[in-house]
């Protein structure tokens, strides 16, 4: 509200909170730390798990940084752009969720230190712009470079990605499973690797254990056969697909057809049988022992299809039968009629099996599938999610070595190195700037000293030591936690793709560099259905945060 010549002028609407200058930028600032400090406590092997339970009591148990986020409702719209970072760095790289969030809220505690020395929002920005880019090169400069057929890097990089999740204990065997799906459906465009991770799917499944995990050459579909007269297991089965119902259409328009006879009704239901039966005999006449319908099986076609010994599935996914089609080299048919023995694809073995009490179809021994599927299987419901958010890190990670070709030194080495340079940067840029480039650079320490903290070392002691080995040693150098001492991570085989620390420091600097842009938060005040329903006016954002 303004005064004009004595007269109130309204221009926010009555309930409307609205915070200015240096309140904005602290409370953005609070609210976005927050968010890093409740994942910090997960990072590295030795990082601690979250119970998370929704509004309905579904429990999810993850140190899983992007599920945490995900998770968790959270209402302050700081907080929110933190999750982003969770996300985009979940999209791009797969893994190293958290250290991008906790990078993040390390860089806004830094800027918080300037801003409190009256240094303007604008330089600070300038400086960690300045600093991010020039990590991106150190980064270039210190990655090794690594061949597709290297399995052992490729291991170990997926061990890494596995390490200090729920799946711990099975991560040489997962790993593996992790490198052999990616290789498998790995192309190559144009000389380089391409993996389209859609074409790895995950299939989950109760009892058992961990070890029970499989890698199936095919697919997995959890459906069942139709019929109970089909055949439960077919060897070499030629397999068609088809984008069709096996049924008798109705007619395109509203059409009525008038029966005055008992013959023309016998006329009528005979000319249904018999189309039904010239779709079948169309099947059969191209060769095809099994079939996969996306849509549904009439009564007498399955009937049909039983009699000749066609093993046949209904109302598949979409995304399923284009898998099924990359792994068995089938061609999707929408008409039945246009189906040629070219369409059919092949694999050694169509096979119905009980897994956990539920029948489910596996297509196996197909020739050079371009989809494959990975069976999970744990104790629990819990232990199975946490083993499919384990492989789909180290699927993900595995993925950007094959397409970059470019590792570096996992263990917090890598931050280690981008903080000693970037400090010597700084003195390069000197002016207001150095201060923001110097803050970004210590802001990166925040990772060693977490993995330090998390493994119960004293972060300070531990920091102290591993800094100075790798200014002695080199730039693999980092905290080996297990003994607390620093240790070279390549030989370790403590490896990430360059690609998850680049994506890590590209998000977390621009999501810091966002927030301080803020120096205005208008928040309109509820709708007024949340009001009847006893919310009350106000979007408060300060009581999120206490």
């Amino acid at each position: 509200m303004a005064q004009l010549a004595g007269q109130p002028v309204v221009i926010l609407p009555e309930g409307t909170q609205r915070y200015v200058g240096r309140d904005a930028q602290r409370l953005n600032i609070l609210a976005a730390r927050i968010i890093a400090e409740t994942v910090r406590t997960t990072l590295g092997p030795k990082g601690m798990d979250k119970m998370l339970v929704d509004s309905l009591g579904d429990i999810v148990i993850t140190n899983d940084g992007a599920t945490i986020l995900d998770e968790m409702d959270i209402q302050h719209p700081a907080a929110k752009m933190m999750v982003e970072v969770a996300k985009t760095q979940d999209k791009e790289a797969g893994d190293g969720t958290t250290t991008a969030v906790v990078i993040a809220g390390e860089l806004l505690r830094k800027a918080e230190e300037l801003l409190d020395q009256n240094i303007h929002p604008s330089i600070i920005i300038k400086g960690y712009a300045l600093a991010a880019e020039k990590a991106q090169e150190i980064l270039d400069e210190i990655a090794r470079d690594v061949d597709v057929e290297d399995v052992e890097t490729l291991k170990k990089a997926a061990i890494t990605s596995i390490t200090g999740k729920a799946a711990e204990e099975e991560r040489e065997y997962l790993a593996e499973i992790a490198v052999e799906a990616v290789k498998q459906v790995a192309e190559k465009v144009d000389g380089t690797y391409k993996v389209d991770l859609d074409n790895i799917k995950f299939e989950k499944k109760e009892g058992g254990s961990v070890k029970d995990t499989k890698l199936i050459r095919g697919v997995v579909i959890d459906k069942e056969v139709v019929h109970p007269g089909m055949p439960r297991r077919v060897e070499n089965a030629k397999i068609a697909l088809i984008n069709e119902a096996l049924e008798v259409k109705e007619t395109e328009t509203d059409a009525e057809i008038r029966i005055t006879s008992p013959e023309q009704l016998q006329a009528f239901l005979e000319q249904e049988e018999k189309m039904l039966r010239e779709m079948v005999e169309k099947i059969k006449e191209v060769g095809a022992n099994v079939v996969f319908v996306q849509k549904g099986i009439d009564d007498l076609a399955q009937h049909y299809l039983a009699k000749y010994g066609i093993m046949a599935v209904r109302r598949v996914k979409k995304s399923d039968m284009e898998k099924l089609a990359k792994a068995t080299g089938a061609k999707i048919v929408t008409n039945v009629r246009d189906l040629t023995p070219e369409d059919l694809g092949e694999a050694e073995l169509v096979e119905q099996r009980k897994v956990a009490g539920e029948n489910m179809i596996f297509v196996e021994g197909c020739k050079n599938p371009k989809a494959v599927t990975i069976l999970i299987r744990g104790g629990t419901e819990h232990v199975v999610d946490e083993v499919e958010r384990a492989l789909e890190d180290a699927v993900k990670v595995v993925k950007d070595i094959v397409e970059d070709g470019k590792i570096v030194a996992a263990g917090g080495a890598p931050e280690i190195e981008l903080s000693i340079r970037l400090d010597e940067y700084a003195k390069e840029v000197g002016g207001k700037e150095q201060l923001a480039i110097e803050a970004f650079a210590e802001a990166l320490k925040v990772i060693p000293r977490t993995l330090a903290e998390n493994a119960g070392l004293d972060p300070i002691e531990t920091l102290v030591k591993v800094i100075a080995a790798h200014k002695e040693k080199g730039p693999t150098i980092g905290i080996d936690v297990f003994e607390g001492e620093p240790a070279d991570m390549m030989e370790r085989g403590v490896i990430a793709p360059v690609r998850v620390t680049k994506q890590a420091i590209k998000s977390a600097s621009e999501a810091a560099i966002m927030i301080l842009r803020i120096d205005d938060v208008i928040a309109a005040s509820k709708l007024e259905k949340d009001k009847e329903g006893g919310k009350g006016g106000s979007e408060d954002f300060s009581s999120d945060l206490d």
